[in-house]
Formats: structure tokens, C-alpha cells, sequence
């Protein structure tokens, strides 16, 4: 868990970056992602690959870390319920991690052919996991979801449920979401299988010159870091 002062520093700093876009930026939870982002076709239509080097990936699961392990900050929806949230980073904000990127290389291939995606993730959701219900820091990213992996209910929908805003979405194998995760969201894997799901977070395009710039100065800032933290 996060400490008192580590904790009121880090949302601080959210709260802040959150207001300054959002008193600018007024657009819905979900956007149309064939619209704001044309390459999400691409991704759906190279599902089953994905999922080919996402499941190689999974036997062994053991050796991809869990959210709060590559970002302690985030341990309260991520260590929240003993259930594992594992993550596995190709691109962190502009910087690739070579070699995850050549652990995947059909996804690699993509992500390297889309210069707007900045963020690249396999999410891994343990039998039954729930991610708490929390908001994203940076209104100038979009997050793109395709379903890798996922398990059904016995009602034959994905059993996996992601809510914005109380809205609940089921996004099933190679169907795809374009949506703010500055939102307040949670998700449930509700079923005994683990959940996969490709994330991407793409660069909002079209936002006042101001914000465009100071988007361009978080994104390196934070890849930056994620250098020095020895995660690229």
C-alpha cells in the first residue's frame, strides 16, 4: 500500500492534471473507435495472432508481474483482493520494452505501425478478480480494449465486465472499446477462467494547442521515468 504522504502527493498531482483537461475536454466515457482511432480494425482483425502470443505468454504466468509490482501506486486495485492483475508492457508512454516486444512480435508489429499508441499491455485477470472502481490520471490518452481471451457466462455473454460510469460492457474475443478512463470504472472477471485483454492507450488527437503540448511533456516525462524505474 501506498504511504500517507507518498499516497497525498500522487493524488495531488492526479486530481490537478485531471481538472486542467477536463475544464477543456468535455467528450463522452465511450467514444466511436472507428472514428477517433482507424487502426482499431487493424488489432481486431489480428486477434487470433494476439491471442496465439498472449497464451504462449500465460504458460508462464508465474514470470509477468503483477500491476502493483511494476507500479506500487496502484496497489489498492491491485492487491486489493489477493487475486492477481498481471500486466506485461510492450510500450510504456513512448518507450518500447525490446524485449517484450520481441517476445510478441505480430503485436509488436502493430503497436511499432501506429505512432498514436503510445501505451501498449497484455492484461492478465485472475479467476474472479475485481479491479475496484477508480479513475484514470490523463485525459490526453484514450483507452483502446480488444478482448483477447475471455471466458463466457453460462448465459454464453463474456463473463468478464468492465463498468464506466455504471454502465456496464462486455467486450468479448476481438471486439474492441475506445473509451476515457479518466472515468470512474471497475471490472470483474466473474467467471474460473482467466481473463486476457490487449490495452492500448492512444494519443487524443484534436485538443486545444496548450493541452496538445503539455500532453506531448507528460508523455515523455513519464516514460522517463518508467526508464529509470527499469521498466523499458
Amino acid at each position: 500500500m501506498r504511504t500517507g504522504q507518498a499516497m497525498g502527493i500522487y493524488d495531488l498531482a492526479v486530481h490537478a492534471i485531471r481538472s486542467l483537461y477536463s475544464e477543456r475536454i468535455s467528450t463522452p466515457p465511450v467514444l466511436d473507435a472507428d472514428a477517433v482511432f482507424p487502426a482499431a480494425r487493424r488489432f481486431a482483425t489480428a486477434w487470433p495472432e494476439i491471442r496465439e502470443e498472449a497464451m504462449s505468454l500465460a504458460r508462464q504466468l508465474g514470470e509477468v508481474p503483477r500491476f502493483h509490482d511494476v507500479m506500487r501506486e496502484q496497489a489498492e486495485i491491485s492487491a486489493n483482493d489477493g487475486r492477481d492483475w498481471r500486466v506485461f508492457l510492450l510500450k510504456v508512454y513512448g518507450v518500447n520494452v525490446a524485449k517484450h516486444m520481441a517476445a510478441c512480435p505480430r503485436l509488436a508489429e502493430l503497436v511499432a505501425s501506429e505512432p498514436d499508441v503510445i501505451s501498449a499491455t497484455l492484461s492478465f485477470l485472475a479467476p474472479h478478480k475485481h479491479i475496484p472502481r477508480h479513475r484514470g490520471p490523463f485525459k490526453g490518452v484514450l483507452r483502446f480494449q480488444l478482448g483477447v481471451s475471455v471466458p463466457l457466462a453460462e448465459d454464453g455473454r463474456p463473463a468478464s465486465v468492465l463498468a464506466i460510469e455504471d454502465v456496464e460492457y462486455r467486450i468479448g474475443d476481438g471486439d474492441y472499446l475506445l473509451w476515457d478512463d479518466t472515468y470512474a470504472h471497475e471490472v470483474w472477471n466473474r467467471s474460473n477462467e482467466m481473463r486476457v485483454a490487449l490495452l492500448l492507450d492512444v494519443r487524443r488527437r484534436n485538443m486545444p494547442i496548450g493541452l496538445t503540448l503539455f500532453s506531448r511533456f507528460l508523455i515523455a516525462t513519464i516514460g522517463l521515468t518508467a526508464r529509470l524505474r527499469g521498466l523499458a
